[in-house]
């Protein structure tokens, strides 16, 4: 073809790849690793997409004007790093053309040596009578699917069309920014019917492969899923930015620290993929004092506050991660913390620095309560309690608790150590030392004596058990103790038989001996309303010496809560059984505030197994107030005459009965406190009063 001698179009293509530009160098200097952390540390700011520049400039020697506009590819590059304030303009992964219209006897006059500037109006216009495209060489396209693609690309230049450079310029942006060309050329070619407008183009190669570098946490699976479609298709640029797009909103979404920092097209058509991910090169705890905020010394081992991370040195950085860290750490509501990412010394790596602001950990307290254990009046029922707590005994988060309650019947002391995290274990696993003397009421099972004084229980107990999480929401706990227990008047003198001369030892003895090995493994649900809960424990008397007590006993506890609406349905069942050589204290009681309401503690039965089902509709009355009618029924399984000394049917209890009744419950700082009136299936009548939820 022979170029026109009148008027021609020129062009230079330059091509940029973006792994050569300085926004994406992120591994080559610590400046950039610094930006990029900084960024992706402030939620991963918006991408922001720069509005297309034109840079028009004329030069009147040669006529020339060109344009350059800016690819949207890769339009993440262009994160704002406000470590410098400064905006990266979009990748030049993508060809521009550099055109200009020289007409040879015309001449731009220019003063004081500067050149004159063009606009898009009133330029002198060419008339074009054809348009073709055609590849770099001139020939047609093997494929005339991109040659549709081209032309369909172009709104200004058109058979018998008047064009100037400038809508020449945007047309061939317009072929560029289809995504399916790496370069353009306008080429004027004189023709018969006059000058012939030829886009000479260089289409994108098929895509045959892909490599992906630096990719540790990213799954080869969603990259395998995202380019799926362009497989043997020619690149499409414009697809391949949305894809990129994908895989930065992927770490986005999980709070990764991490972004596809270069692209190279090689020949063959494979994809190299350059993906920066910020990977944890330290970790340092730095206390600061709770009143300046200055660094202080802490009370903390820095190492107890380490074992509580599940991140780890030479981890990509995950900001979801280290929010669940904090959480886990703040469980241990002995400090304030916050973690800091810095950029570490070697770039694409940060350094987790940890502020952490130490709260008091000792403390007295004291309080009061009421006994569920008490058949007789409240008042008898009355308690008060003092304790003493460290919890950050050697600052290992160690926790101490001295505690003593005394009441009217029931009295309790106990020593209480408890090291939340072995060290050197890695599965979370809790110890606990406790030392208890503790006496409460037998009147669940054995009632009051003749002359209506009543009788406790004491017991001295000392042990170990070790808990630590199974899986999700499920918790275990094994433990050994050894026990001494027996039965005591109000003088506190030692009884072996009760009035009905139902024995209340299992030895015969003073004091039943025993050795105890306790499994428990609990599903306490969500922990709001609506959740399941699960329990179940174990313990097993072992007999080491020969009076010491052999038997078995189980016990289960399950719930669910179910919404009607705006009110609330709560379905409780327990149940369990005792089997060996056990004393009668230990029969299971049926009957009480939470039990089976309407009966006394422990007034429907005494069984060596037992069942008991609960439902209670609650609906919301007046603030913290709710309103709650409840049912109730227990039975022992007839295993009442099981028991040693049938205690049971000594004081005509059933072994059966139901209660129902209505309520309030009321969510103060002191806990919930529930008031029940309740009736039972002998049409007598009575009132419950107690903390918490039950049972």
């Amino acid at each position: 073809m022979h170029q026109n001698d009148g008027v021609s179009f020129t062009s230079s293509p330059l091509k940029i790849p973006l792994s050569q530009t300085p926004a994406f160098q992120l591994t080559e200097t610590r400046h950039l690793a610094f930006q990029l952390i900084d960024s992706l540390r402030n939620r991963f700011n918006n991408v922001k997409h720069h509005s297309t520049q034109f840079n028009v400039s004329a030069q009147s020697e040669l006529g020339v004007r060109s344009s350059t506009r800016r690819s949207p590819l890769l339009c993440f590059a262009s994160v704002s790093l406000a470590a410098e304030k400064q905006s990266i303009g979009r990748s030049p992964l993508l060809y521009s053309a550099f055109l200009s219209l020289t007409q040879p006897d015309s001449t731009e006059s220019t003063q004081d040596g500067h050149l004159a500037t063009a606009g898009p109006f009133g330029e002198e216009r060419v008339l074009v009578g054809e348009v073709l495209v055609r590849n770099k060489d001139g020939e047609e396209l093997e494929r005339k699917d991109l040659e549709m693609e081209a032309l369909n690309a172009l709104k200004a230049c058109g058979a018998n069309s008047a064009l100037t450079a400038w809508e020449v310029q945007e047309d061939v942006d317009r072929i560029i920014d289809s995504g399916y060309f790496s370069s353009c050329t306008p080429v004027a070619v004189d023709s018969r019917d006059g000058i012939r407008l030829v886009f000479q183009v260089e289409p994108n190669q098929e895509l045959r492969g892909l490599v992906c570098e630096g990719a540790n946490v990213l799954p080869s699976k969603f990259l395998e899923n995202a380019f799926r479609d362009g497989h043997g298709k020619v690149v499409n640029l414009k697809r391949l930015d949305q894809v990129i797009s994908s895989i930065n909103g992927w770490y986005m979404d999980r709070g990764i620290f991490g972004l596809v920092s270069g692209v190279d097209i090689f020949s063959g058509g494979i994809v190299r993929l350059k993906v920066a991910e910020s990977e944890v090169n330290d970790i340092s705890v730095r206390f600061l004092d709770r009143k300046t905020g200055e660094p202080t010394k802490g009370k903390t081992k820095p190492a107890t506050i380490l074992s509580q991370l599940t991140t780890k040195k030479g981890q990509v950085y995950s900001r979801l991660q280290g929010k669940r860290d904090v959480d886990a750490i703040s469980a241990m509501s002995l400090m304030d913390v916050s973690i800091l990412p810095q950029s570490a010394g070697d770039a694409g790596k940060v350094d987790l620095i940890m502020n952490v602001v130490e709260r008091p950990s000792g403390r007295f307290s004291a309080g009061a309560g009421i006994s569920s254990g008490i058949t007789s009046d409240l008042l008898s029922g009355l308690f008060g309690s003092f304790a003493y707590s460290e919890r950050n005994l050697f600052g290992k988060n160690q926790k101490l608790n001295v505690s003593l309650e005394r009441g009217q019947i029931d009295s309790t002391f106990r020593i209480n150590y408890t090291d939340p995290w072995i060290e050197g274990n890695d599965k979370q696993t809790s110890r606990t030392i406790t030392v208890q003397n503790s006496r409460s009421s037998g009147t669940l099972v054995h009632g009051n004596q003749h002359d209506n004084s009543s009788l406790s229980i004491g017991r001295v107990t000392a042990g170990v058990e070790f808990s630590r999480p199974l899986r999700p929401k499920w918790s275990g706990t094994a433990g050994l103790f050894f026990q001494r227990a027996g039965a005591h008047d109000e003088k506190k003198n030692p009884l072996i038989k009760d009035f009905y001369g139902s024995p209340l030892t299992a030895s015969g003895k003073l004091y039943d001996d025993m050795l105890l090995a306790k499994v428990e493994c609990v599903y306490p649900g969500s922990g709001n309303k609506g959740s399941s809960m699960f329990i179940i424990n174990m313990e097993q008397g072992l007999p080491v010496m020969p009076d010491w007590l052999y038997f078995n006993r189980v016990n289960t506890r399950v719930s669910k809560s179910v919404k009607l609406g705006p009110a609330r349905l709560l379905l409780r069942l327990s149940g369990g059984h005792v089997v060996g050589n056990f004393p009668p204290h230990e029969a299971f009681a049926i009957g009480g505030t939470n039990s089976v309401r309407g009966y006394k503690e422990g007034a429907v039965g005494s069984g060596q197994s037992y069942v008991v089902g609960s439902s209670e509709v609650s609906l919301k009355m007046l603030g913290p107030v709710e309103g709650v009618i409840f049912a109730d029924y227990g039975h022992d399984l007839w295993s009442g005459p099981n028991v040693p000394g049938n205690p049971a049917a000594a004081r005509n209890k059933r072994g059966s009965g139901y209660g129902y009744g209505i309520g309030i419950r009321l969510n103060s700082p002191l806990g919930l406190l529930r008031l029940e009136y309740a009736f039972n299936d002998r049409f007598a009548k009575r009132l419950h009063f107690a903390f918490g939820n039950p049972k």
